[in-house]
């Protein structure tokens, strides 16, 4: 059995546990079900637990297996000297190497711009294993891999989709369907850019530690930036979209009402650190917390039966004032909302002259991303904001 299925099997676990347990109340309170019925849904419910905590553990080994296989994976002779290959040029342009240098300047994006030494693809995958260890953003939204530096991309909202039409006959001539409501979105890839001083001690370390700070420096460079461009399209969304919550009842007359059952269905929740710390506190009419834990995810929670996640606060910072702070939550699915096209063209450039590396006797290095980020449909989100969030009112008997 693969991680995929394993992980299914472990989600169907859980919902069979859900299941037991509602049917053991159902039975608790029914005054038709015996003794006997009642211990066969425990011993049934006991026997299910141990097979979806089995199943968790399982997921839990498996990844980390399939972790420490990739992290020991020998480099075959191909990935050896690809990555030989980068360091040695790398050093050479901080050296100033007029090979290199001539090379790097000879080289240009659409644009016209100098895209410098382009980082290969296996080491960009280790700063994108970083990336993710940090609050990024990123992985919330939808990212498409695009090879231009501009395009256009249409897109159909899941509110505005509309049926087929039913034939009643077999001979029946289809007719058209109605034209799609469509929205034409436009990327523009732009270039960010961050600068690090490097000392001449760096060049004489091995490749390894070389590599490993280029890839925690750049993850960072990465993680700030992205999740910076990806708030600034969400702060776009139209006012309609934007609302001042209190209670339980106005996030589900969000969750309910204003998305989309389309979008419902694959909604979560996002919020800061210190808006987490006050929906964690959040309790039910009979006394027990709102937040749950997901059957789903080894770490992860719920909320009003949804995924709940969490971004720090320096990443997803609190609208209002420190005195009167305003804590965002994000309710909807971020994958229709927001698209990040990704040209995947980062490189590096160097220079021990300008921007006070001549002064320092030290060398700068450049590193450029090249990525926009475009919201594609305002509908598919709602941006709620609050102070406090009232509990459910006790259940009167």
């Amino acid at each position: 059995m693969n991680l995929e299925q394993l992980k299914n099997a472990w989600v169907e676990a859980g919902s069979k546990v859900s299941d037991l347990n509602a049917a053991l109340n159902n039975a608790l309170i029914d005054d038709s079900k015996g003794e006997e019925d009642v211990l066969s849904i425990q011993a049934e419910l006991k026997t299910a637990r141990a097979k979806r905590d089995g199943l968790k553990e399982q997921v839990v080994n498996m990844e980390a297996e399939q972790v420490e296989s990739v992290k020991d994976k020998p480099l075959d002779k191909s990935e050896k000297n690809l990555k030989n290959t980068f360091i040695k040029d790398f050093k050479a342009m901080i050296n100033g190497e007029p090979q290199i240098v001539a090379a790097l300047n000879s080289d240009k994006d659409e644009a016209g711009n100098a895209i410098g030494l382009t980082i290969p693809e296996d080491i960009r995958t280790t700063i994108n294993t970083l990336v993710r260890q940090f609050d990024s953003l990123q992985e919330y939204v939808n990212v498409e891999r695009v090879t231009t530096s501009s395009g256009s991309r249409v897109y159909e909202k899941w509110s505005e989709v509309t049926p087929l039409t039913e034939l009643d006959n077999e001979d029946d001539a289809i007719p058209e369907m109605d034209d799609p409501k469509l929205t034409l979105i436009k990327y523009l890839i732009k270039r960010y850019a961050g600068i690090s001083t490097v000392t001449n001690s760096l060049l004489k370390d091995t490749a390894e530690n070389i590599m490993a700070w280029l890839a925690k420096w750049i993850s960072k460079k990465v993680v700030v930036t992205r999740n910076k461009k990806i708030l600034d399209a969400i702060d776009g969304i139209k006012a309609a979209q934007k609302k001042e919550i209190t209670s339980v009842d106005d996030i589900k007359d969000i969750k309910n009402v204003q998305l989309d059952p389309a979008i419902e269905a694959t909604s979560m929740f996002l919020t800061n650190q210190s808006g987490y710390n006050v929906l964690d506190k959040v309790k039910r009419s009979d006394g027990s917390y709102l937040l749950q834990k997901d059957v789903t995810s080894p770490t992860g929670y719920t909320f009003l039966g949804r995924p709940i996640k969490m971004a720090g606060d320096r990443w997803l910072p609190n609208k209002g004032t420190q005195a009167n702070p305003k804590f965002p939550l994000y309710i909807g699915d971020l994958k229709e909302a927001v698209t990040l096209y990704d040209r995947e063209q980062m490189s590096l450039l160097t220079t021990n002259i300008g921007g006070g590396a001549f002064e320092t006797d030290t060398t700068k290095v450049r590193v450029i991303d090249r990525f926009d980020v475009k919201l594609v449909d305002d509908e598919a989100l709602v941006i709620a904001t609050f102070t406090a969030i009232a509990d459910e009112k006790p259940i009167e008997p």
